[in-house]
């Protein structure tokens, strides 16, 4: 099916003046000397406080471990409210309370499970309703279900892909009201994986769902941009979390890991968690459809 054509060669008068254009009016003429005179600074493309940080609300998926606590902590600390969602309640609790308590910003956790579709509104809804609009998303829940593609079931496939992927697109979709009217400034960080770029034998449903969540963010992009809603990744690499601490428990697993990363050591969650940061922020104001790698060097030199 051919593109749809977002073009209109005749827009009408009351078109809405593009986002990077200078706010202000003025009597000049479009033409002649004055036409050639050195241009305004567009505006700042923020919501207000800090002048590089939205003072919009942002939902954080999988926050309550991991590099999802570790992104809703830096957000609280940069003065952005945050809702923390994930599938264990107390965690998303103890998450929020911590970002509120030591940064007295708006926090509240929420417990969701992402796969199931038909609650994602509610928890929007309370999530606007406790922090206020909601500017950002980061989709940072995530599961990795190691079995070999000759070994796994229907089921075991289909809950990592419907976590790690589809959940970025319907949870895009419950939030894309939301991001639109608190625009501009609002964005969205799907946490992908350098496994988007690696095969691993033992980890074919992570491999495709990270895979995909690069697809959608270039799709999303395609779709959103114009309404001046920012998309993007970030691939991490080797991060010492949860959800490889069974790897990591294995012996010589750790140290095989650092020995393969130029930069001699794991990623902790905060070094994931300062990228997506700047993502979200106006410092990125012109990056979209793209994604970032994370891996300490891990790819550059391919020894994943």
């Amino acid at each position: 099916m051919a593109p749809v054509s977002r073009k209109n060669p005749a827009p009408p008068s009351t078109a809405k003046r593009p986002r990077t254009s200078p706010g202000g009016r003025t009597g000049t003429s479009t033409s002649g000397p004055a036409a050639r005179r050195a241009p305004r600074a567009a505006r700042r493309r923020t919501h207000g406080g800090d002048p590089s940080t939205p003072n919009t609300a942002v939902v954080v998926t999988g926050g309550g471990s991991g590099i999802g606590q570790a992104t809703a902590r830096l957000l609280a600390e940069t003065g952005r409210a945050v809702a923390v969602w994930d599938r264990d309640g107390a965690a998303a609790r103890r998450v929020a309370q911590s970002c509120s308590d030591e940064y007295g910003v708006p926090a509240v956790g929420i417990k969701v499970d992402v796969t199931k579709t038909t609650t994602l509104k509610a928890a929007v809804k309370r999530s606007r309703t406790e922090v206020g609009p909601i500017g950002g998303l980061v989709h940072a829940a995530g599961i990795g279900g190691p079995m070999p593609v000759t070994f796994i079931d229907d089921d075991a496939w289909d809950q990592v892909l419907q976590v790690n992927l589809r959940a970025g697109a319907t949870l895009t979709r419950a939030l894309h009201e939301s991001l639109l009217e608190a625009n501009p400034g609002s964005a969205i960080v799907y946490v992908s994986s350098i496994e988007a770029f690696v095969g691993n034998a033992f980890l074919p449903a992570y491999c495709a769902s990270k895979a995909g969540l690069l697809g959608l963010t270039r799709a999303t992009c395609a779709l959103l941009g114009p309404d001046g809603i920012r998309v993007n990744s970030v691939c991490p690499g080797a991060v010492d979390t949860p959800l490889i601490a069974p790897l990591l428990e294995m012996p010589g697993a750790r140290e095989n890991l650092i020995s393969h990363t130029p930069l001699g050591r794991l990623a902790q969650p905060a070094d994931i968690a300062s990228v997506v940061c700047f993502l979200l922020s106006d410092d990125a104001a012109y990056i979209t459809g793209t994604s970032l790698v994370v891996d300490g060097g891990m790819t550059a030199v391919g020894s994943v």
